[in-house]
């Protein structure tokens, strides 16, 4: 039995928000689709708007006198710029009308995951982190191609070191084998004759910018999943966007991380490809893939990543984790580093795990630690003004969850008489961490 249309929608909203509840306006599943994945220019993200990250001094070179005091000074002001702009996207993320677009930017974020523990330069991130969020909804092919020559992703996978003479593959290798392919689509000489073909770009520290030297680059011929040519970055890219395995993987990944970690159907899968067409276009994919009648059945469940779980939680209850005092916006900091997420941190390429690893009894002490600094600043609508009894009824309607167990509503009515503690509670039930 699929779920019915309020259900629907409900899931939408969480999956492709972060778990807001679905309004009680009249609209339809259809309707509802239509207008997430068309947002219009959006309130909250004018009142967050980017951050101005001063420039940082360099890092000081291996061979060079050392400065202790300098070296300490250096450190505090790029965590400081790493918070202040983990922050800002936690505010962003809680604080917009429509969240798809910040929604899909946090997707491809993990999708095309790069870690500031290595780039070390804030900049570089919100420039990487505005690109995929102002192409995340359009062509794959514009994304990949931005994202293959990317500042902080050619820091990451150390393509600022690739050069005619002596190609550094690993970017090459990970462009083909987690962004774009997936295992066993390429071969060893694909991956070392693509790194010469993405010779040739550097980053600037200074200006926080990539640019290609041609004098770096490998003119010479390079053959690449079959074909043979002077290629550059903008060729590998078509090559691998054009193989056959290419389609079936991003849609694929984008069914894992919105819809469900069981493989869809080939037949639910040739409809996404479909909407993606040959124009790559990411929203034709989530069309076809939200509007199809798999997504409404309730087999598909998807545990909450922290960041998820954090982000819909501060939208329920009004609070942007940023504008808190400073202890406690601290508190959400070290909150997301105790589960195990925070932005702009993946702990390796290949991004953020899935499922019941976010699930564990660390974890969960750590989410309800989270919640309750949350909690403590927030605003409850009905569930403060219904009587004791029809509290947990009430906190149900402000999570967005269907239904409560059992044992759930038994926990939750042992604290209804504070509504702050009620919310964190059930913030953190097995209903509201698994998106149903």
């Amino acid at each position: 039995m699929m779920c019915d249309e309020r259900a629907a929608i409900r899931r939408l909203h969480d999956r492709l928000g972060f778990g807001a509840p679905a309004p009680a306006d009249g609209r339809g599943f259809e309707q509802v689709l239509d207008d997430m994945l068309d947002p219009a220019a959006d309130p909250g993200a004018s009142t967050t708007p980017l951050p101005a990250l001063e420039p940082l001094p360099p890092k000081p070179k291996n061979n060079g006198p050392a400065d202790p005091a300098a070296k300490k000074q250096a450190g505090r002001q790029l965590r400081a710029q790493q918070n202040r702009l983990v922050l800002w996207w936690l505010d962003r993320m809680s604080s917009v009308r429509v969240p798809t677009t910040e929604r899909m930017t946090w997707f491809w974020h993990g999708h095309f995951a790069t870690g500031a523990q290595k780039v070390r330069s804030p900049k570089e991130m919100l420039d990487q982190n505005e690109t995929q969020r102002r192409l995340g909804l359009g062509g794959f092919h514009d994304l990949a191609e931005a994202m293959i020559v990317d500042q902080a992703m050619l820091r990451w996978l150390d393509g600022g070191k690739n050069r005619v003479g002596a190609a550094n593959e690993n970017l090459a290798r990970e462009f083909m084998e987690l962004f774009t392919l997936g295992v066993g689509h390429y071969t060893e000489d694909d991956v070392r004759e693509s790194a010469r073909a993405l010779t040739g770009w550097t980053v600037r520290p200074a200006l926080a910018d990539a640019r290609f030297v041609v004098r770096r680059h490998d003119t010479g011929e390079k053959r690449i999943l079959g074909s043979s040519g002077d290629f550059d970055a903008p060729d590998f890219v078509q090559l691998v966007l054009s193989r056959p395995e290419s389609a079936p993987f991003v849609a694929g990944r984008l069914w894992f991380r919105l819809v469900s970690p069981t493989p869809p159907s080939q037949d639910v899968l040739d409809r996404m490809i479909a909407g993606y067409g040959p124009g790559r276009d990411v929203r034709g994919l989530l069309r076809a893939m939200f509007g199809d009648p798999a997504f409404r059945d309730p087999a598909n469940g998807l545990v909450k990543q922290p960041v998820e779980w954090l982000v819909g939680l501060s939208r329920a209850v009004g609070v942007r984790p940023g504008q808190l005092p400073a202890a406690q916006a601290e508190q959400v900091l070290s909150g997301l580093r105790a589960m195990g997420q925070v932005p702009f941190a993946p702990p390796s390429v290949g991004g953020w795990s899935a499922g019941g690893g976010w699930l564990t009894t660390s974890a969960g002490l750590a989410r309800l630690h989270l919640a309750q600094t949350v909690t403590r600043n927030g605003s409850f609508g009905a569930v403060t003004s219904a009587s004791t009894r029809a509290r947990p009824d009430a906190v149900r309607e402000l999570l967005g969850v269907d239904a409560w167990s059992p044992r759930t509503q038994a926990a939750l009515a042992g604290v209804a008489d504070d509504p702050a503690t009620l919310t964190a509670v059930a913030s953190c039930a097995p209903e509201y961490v698994v998106s149903a």
